[in-house]
């Protein structure tokens, strides 16, 4: 990122969960400028405000986005509402960054494509693990022909997400909820990029093994690029067992411990659980804010809700490891630095800010832009579309990594 001098100044919609994750990075940033929050819960405007007091609070979006001051929103608002706001803050002439899932509907996405493109406003997709250093890293090597070509991509998650506390429309499929839409966006942009965008087909299956919630908490899907590259993605997000226990530096914590896991279901079982007290104790300013958001920062890498990915090409294997990557090759095992020990936490969550500012302010292309999400969307979409009526679901919305994408980032020499 050139810094110009400028700052950009950002109005955020829905500080909830998802917004109070990028809270931090902004806060940290001299080329970011928060500005204006706008949230239907009072008490949510109220710690905003104590936390950001030189900032304006409204109680709709529509109010934030007629303050003439606000350059960018940060749409991070439910799920069902990405599109309105999204297209509400096209029209009023401000450039945005909308949350993962993007939309809930192919018809939701193209709307709000459009509406950017016909008010000339920026739309970057975000909130994806795409977006950070050892995947963009991982990307540099695949392409830079070192090992040969791309063979195969394979991602696995094992979370306790369907155990943290949700509202009633997290639990609505309908509304973007499950796992499906709100976790398969992490691993199905990941293989996009990895693999050049691309996707031709999607054949996939869906579970919900959990009375107490209707919705989805696992998938596995297999994914077919136009080049014929063969990727898997699989997420199970109800807790028993925990993808950080896959590396011998993890453990068998992710949000919760295994204690913690089993009185939650336990709780649920009964209906004893205060899942609107629990919401609202981390998001800002709430009891357990900090655990959730402020803690970690020097931990190293582990399997979490995107999980494990793996990358094999002709003369190598690529995955993660604890500040970087595990490269395979004909002399054994590498671990390449990527990530310094104090950016492991927020610091690597700049990335969607950085590229919003350089296409504002530098004029470089917008490389997760409207299209781009759309694209991902409609993999989300195959992939319940396929498990719902078990055949394979041909694409016809994938968009290509753009040429020079991510020419500027700079990795070690492999």
């Amino acid at each position: 990122m050139t810094v110009t001098g400028k700052k950009l100044k950002i109005g955020m919609i829905g500080i909830g969960v998802g917004g109070a994750e990028i809270l931090r990075a902004m806060d940290g940033m001299d080329t970011i400028d928060l500005v204006a929050g706008a949230d239907v819960v009072p008490a949510t405007l109220e710690r905003f405000k104590d936390r950001f007091p030189h900032a304006r609070t409204y109680l709709s979006a529509e109010e934030l986005c007629r303050d003439a001051d606000v350059d960018a929103v940060w749409v991070s608002s439910p799920n069902r509402f990405h599109a309105e706001h999204t297209i509400l803050a096209a029209r009023h002439g401000k450039h945005i960054v909308v949350e993962k899932p993007m939309a809930v509907s192919l018809d939701q996405a193209r709307a709000m494509v459009e509406a950017a493109e016909q008010h000339g406003v920026h739309l970057l997709a975000g909130h994806t693990r795409a977006f950070t250093l050892p995947i963009r890293a991982m990307r540099k090597v695949i392409t830079s022909g070192h090992y040969g070509d791309l063979r195969a991509l394979n991602i696995w998650s094992y979370s306790d997400w369907m155990l943290r506390p949700r509202t009633a429309d997290e639990l609505d499929i309908a509304q973007g909820g499950g796992i499906p839409f709100r976790q398969g966006p992490h691993q199905i942009d990941t293989v996009r990029l990895l693999g050049g965008g691309l996707v031709r087909s999607v054949r996939a299956q869906t579970g919900a093994w959990m009375k107490e919630r209707s919705i989805p908490g696992y998938y596995a899907a297999f994914l077919e690029f136009e080049n014929g590259l063969p990727a898997t993605i699989v997420h199970n997000g109800y807790g028993y067992f925990l993808g950080a226990e896959l590396v011998p530096w993890g453990t068998d914590k992710q949000v919760y411990t295994a204690t913690q896991r089993g009185d939650i279901r336990r709780a649920l079982r009964a209906g004893s659980r205060d899942e609107t007290a629990e919401k609202q104790s981390i998001r800002i300013g709430g009891q357990r804010e900090r655990d959730y958001f402020y803690s970690g920062d020097n931990d190293p890498w582990w399997p979490e809700d995107m999980g494990m990915a793996i990358a094999s090409l002709d003369r190598a294997d690529i995955r993660q490891s604890p500040f970087g990557l595990f490269i395979h090759d004909d002399n054994g095992k590498h671990d390449v630095e990527v990530v310094k020990k104090h950016e492991m936490g927020h610091v690597q969550r700049r990335a969607e800010l950085e590229e919003l500012y350089d296409a504002v302010f530098n004029g470089k292309p917008l490389w997760h832009n409207g299209r781009w999400g759309l694209a991902t969307l409609e993999v989300c979409l195959a992939l319940m579309q396929s498990a719902k009526e078990r055949r394979e679901i041909m694409l016809q919305h994938q968009v290509a990594v753009a040429p020079g994408y991510d020419a500027d980032l700079s990795t070690p020499r492999v």
